[in-house]
């Protein structure tokens, strides 16, 4: 998966376990909740590639175990390899 993470030009630190491509033009890294990665889809903000969700936040899709929740960010992929916020995740999600 590092080729896969290298090629698409994952930034360091931004990265997770999981790597979804979807049709070879955009990318979804680590625990990115479905509603987010739709909402991406619908409208690709101007110079991006792709959502991630770096790391294995407890609070996220997959990871949340009931309990208490963790809130976490996720972020923008940008060409040329750069990020930025994009959202922050204040309570668990159903998916």
């Amino acid at each position: 998966m590092s080729k896969v993470k290298e090629q698409w030009g994952l930034p360091e630190g931004m990265t997770s376990c999981h790597t979804a491509v979807w049709h070879g033009k955009y990318v979804f890294e680590g625990h990115v909740p479905a509603r987010l990665i739709n909402k991406f889809l619908a409208d690709p903000p101007e110079g991006s590639f792709g959502l991630t969700v770096p790391g294995m936040p407890d609070g996220s899709p997959g990871m949340y175990r009931g309990g208490e929740f963790e809130p976490y960010n996720v972020y923008l992929l940008l060409s040329g390899g750069d990020y930025r916020f994009y959202t922050r995740i204040e309570k668990p999600e159903d998916d």
